[in-house]
């Protein structure tokens, strides 16, 4: 092998670094060359991928990218005592509408009024008819009718609901024509339905879309503004009474599907769905038949006080110009409503409809509301003639004359016994012109406290109760500190007269003692006297009927519950809804009973032959309305006396006297209850288990 040996000599020296030079540039030149040839290799990768698989890679990319729309479960149904259905779950078909990528301007606006067109040939009545704007707008595509801009579209992969409802008809039009009408879908839902005979259903409440209850003002429906959850716009959300108050038991939980979608919010594959959960069941702690005794009763009774059967027996007829009655059933030991009636009723699957026509509405603007709990005004077209009538909310008049006594007696006004000679007439003031007499002038004799109940005297109360206490108040003796009219407030509010019961029912009214105002306008002892025979306050029949609960059960205040038990959808108990004490006021027992020696002495209409004790007070409350005087029928009880078990209120607005208008009522209820429930605990409506068949 040959070798090239280089010596150490200059001339060496220099060819060696000429060589190495020599070598070195040509190792830059390639490593330069390489460099270009990596660059342009990936340059032309990027090309190919830019051009030739963008499209592809950018599909595979989308695929991973997923909305999940919400699907609302279906509502837990609402059922009496014994399981009778009062409000359920049925499946309906609605008409969804997606939009389609690429659908024009004019495809849309053609699409609603054939939509139009075709639900108004072949939809029902029942639901409401919708025209193209309507249709439109629903269809949520950023359009008017007329193609000009509106509210952008709140999303696109989502389907919105145009219709629900559908008839056979339509369904059967829409299949056949679903290529030509692009966009639309048939989805199965879920839609409520309530009983016909309309039982309770002011209590029950109804359902109305979640976006119209989200936008009310009713403080209560803030529920849905702070806590807006997956709720969707379109679903159907509890707006009032149970539906509302029992909502998330009855709502279930939601279910899901999720899509892969592109870009444009287009599927481009399969749904996953999560199905949702169905809702609870609850079941009433009232039953169908009494109910309905209770509401039926109410509307004879305002049939009959306009009978010439009525003319014949009352003369002029009390009670010709009621409108409506209020009706309320708890019992003593529970708490437990078992009827609360408020009529005239309607037909709340009217909110089924896609539109309430204008008619429709103005017919239930007041029946609607339940106005054993708030106010509600008489069921009059006309405004004007409307405000020469009573609402729902009326004061007490003679009922108050239990508890009259009973402050009085624990006052130290007066002794369990002692006498009273009736005057027949009061007077007071300081120039003794102002006076208080009794019910068509009658004088009672000697009266004490027990028998000015029996003979609801206005003089006993105004002079022995209110007179008195006002007295009192201005002495250093006085039991109570502060003003007179507070203690008697705070009385009331013991009693659950003048603040709200506990049922917390949506909308419910604490009531309306006006006493304070009347005191700075005139005089704290013209409040003590009226006050004293229930002319300073007006409560609502639910209240009456836990005051008149407290009486028989001797002061124990239950929160008022109207659902006995909580099941699956499948029927598996959840929750028995037990009985809760609120409150217990202390009373010795010769106050109350001398309370229950009065009432059980009050003359009263409509209880003859019946086979329980009764302890009762009757009320004609007056009101000073439009300028005239009208007379409210009020009228509280609880049977059996030994041993309490249920407590009814009536109130009848311009009813008259409470033992004309409002007893007979009562009547009907304790006799239903004691029918199904037994007031002794046995229903006296079914035999003994061994003698049935």
């Amino acid at each position: 092998m040959n070798r090239f040996i280089f010596s150490g000599s200059p001339e060496d020296t220099v060819k060696r670094e000429t060589h190495k030079r020599a070598h070195f540039s040509i190792r830059i030149n390639m490593f330069f060359f390489g460099t270009f040839l990596l660059f342009s290799a990936l340059i032309v990768r990027l090309a190919v991928l830019q051009f030739v698989e963008g499209k592809e890679l950018a599909a595979e990319e989308m695929l991973q990218t997923k909305k999940n729309i919400t699907i609302s479960p279906i509502r837990g149904n609402i059922y009496d005592l014994d399981g009778y259905p009062i409000a359920y779950t049925t499946s309906a078909q609605s008409l969804f509408y997606r939009i389609v990528p690429g659908q024009t301007k004019e495809e849309k606006i053609a699409l609603a009024r054939s939509l139009a067109d075709i639900t108004a040939k072949k939809g029902s009545p029942s639901y409401g008819m919708l025209d193209a704007a309507e249709i439109i707008k629903r269809m949520d595509v950023g359009l008017d009718l007329d193609g000009n801009p509106a509210k952008e579209p709140s999303y696109t992969f989502q389907p919105r609901r145009i219709k629900a409802g559908l008839t056979k008809e339509e369904i059967a039009y829409l299949s056949e024509h679903q290529d030509e009408l692009r966009g639309i879908e048939i989805v199965e839902e879920s839609t409520r339905v309530y009983d016909d005979s309309s039982v309770a259903v002011q209590l029950v409440g109804y359902l109305r879309p979640f976006s119209t209850a989200r936008n009310q003002a009713q403080s209560y429906l803030n529920y849905y503004r702070d806590n807006p959850g997956e709720y969707l716009n379109e679903e159907f959300v509890g707006f009032d009474g149970l539906e509302f108050l029992y909502q998330e038991e009855l709502r279930g939980r939601n279910g899901s599907k999720s899509y892969p979608v592109n870009s444009n919010s287009q599927i481009i594959g399969q749904v996953k769905i999560t199905p949702p959960e169905k809702g609870h069941n609850l079941y009433l702690t009232l039953r169908k038949d009494v109910q309905l005794a209770a509401e039926n009763a109410i509307v004879k009774q305002l049939e009959f006080m306009k009978s010439k059967e009525a003319e014949r027996q009352k003369t002029p007829a009390l009670g010709k110009e009621a409108l409506a009655g209020y009706a309320v059933a708890m019992e003593v030991d529970t708490g437990r409503v078992v009827a609360m009636a408020s009529i005239p009723d309607y037909d709340p699957n009217i909110w089924a409809r896609e539109r309430i026509p204008e008619d429709i509405w103005q017919s239930i603007q007041f029946k609607y509301m339940n106005g054993t709990i708030r106010e509600r005004y008489a069921d009059v077209a006309d405004d004007r003639q409307r405000a020469k009538h009573s609402s729902s909310l009326v004061p007490l008049g003679s009922t108050i004359k239990p508890l009259s006594v009973l402050v009085a007696l624990n006052e130290g006004m007066f002794g369990a016994n002692e006498k009273y000679a009736d005057p027949t007439t009061f007077y007071f003031g300081r120039d003794k012109k102002s006076s208080v007499s009794n019910s068509d002038k009658h004088n009672y004799g000697i009266l004490t406290p027990a028998s000015a109940i029996r003979w609801s005297s206005n003089t006993f109360m105004s002079e022995m109760v209110g007179n008195r206490l006002y007295m009192s108040s201005k002495y250093p003796a006085f039991p109570k500190e502060g003003n007179v009219v507070e203690v008697w407030d705070k009385y009331m509010k013991k009693f659950s007269l003048g603040e709200l019961t506990g049922s917390r029912l949506p909308g419910e009214y604490p009531g309306d003692p006006y006493y304070f105002e009347t005191a700075k306008r005139e005089s704290a002892q013209s409040v003590m006297i009226y006050a004293s025979f229930g002319q300073q306050a007006r409560y609502t029949t639910l209240q009456l009927a836990e005051y008149a609960s407290m009486l028989a059960n001797r002061g124990k205040r239950y929160r008022p519950v109207f659902v006995d038990r909580i099941t699956t959808y499948d029927g598996q108990l959840l929750k028995t809804i037990e009985p809760e004490l609120i409150s217990e006021e202390q009373f010795p027992d010769a106050y109350w009973k001398v309370l229950e020696n009065g009432m059980k002495e009050v003359f009263i209409t409509g209880f003859e032959g019946v086979g329980y004790e009764l302890a009762r007070k009757t009320g004609t409350s007056q009101q000073q309305v439009a300028g005239q005087l009208l007379e409210n029928a009020v009228f509280i009880a609880y049977a059996p006396i030994a041993k309490p078990k249920l407590a009814v209120a009536v109130v009848v607005p311009e009813g008259g006297f409470g033992s004309w208008g409002a007893a007979p009522i009562a009547r009907a209820i304790f006799d239903a209850y004691d029918q199904y429930y037994g007031l002794g605990g046995i229903p006296q409506g079914t035999q003994p288990a061994a003698a049935q068949p």
